[in-house]
């Protein structure tokens, strides 16, 4: 599994979800006190091994930009 890359698609508009996604992507919206939706499918990668994580983003994704690139990118070894 260490040659493995997951590809996380996280590109949704969040119709369904409207008004929480009036300003986020989907998976930017908060899950929780301190978590966002990304958190939970980044944390399966971790624990299922998978260090090379590549997330596709399009709509609205700079907040979640922010928040893998603060929260996670010098956690976990994401990036090895």
């Amino acid at each position: 599994m260490r040659d493995a890359i997951a590809v996380l698609l996280a590109g949704g508009q969040g119709e369904r979800l409207w008004p929480l996604t009036r300003d986020r992507a989907k998976p930017a919206v908060p899950f929780g006190a301190l978590y966002r939706i990304i958190d939970i499918t980044l944390s399966n990668c971790i624990n299922s091994s998978l260090r090379r994580v590549f997330i596709l983003t399009q709509y609205k994704a700079l907040s979640l930009n922010r928040h893998v690139r603060a929260g996670w990118s010098p956690l976990a070894g994401l990036g090895e």
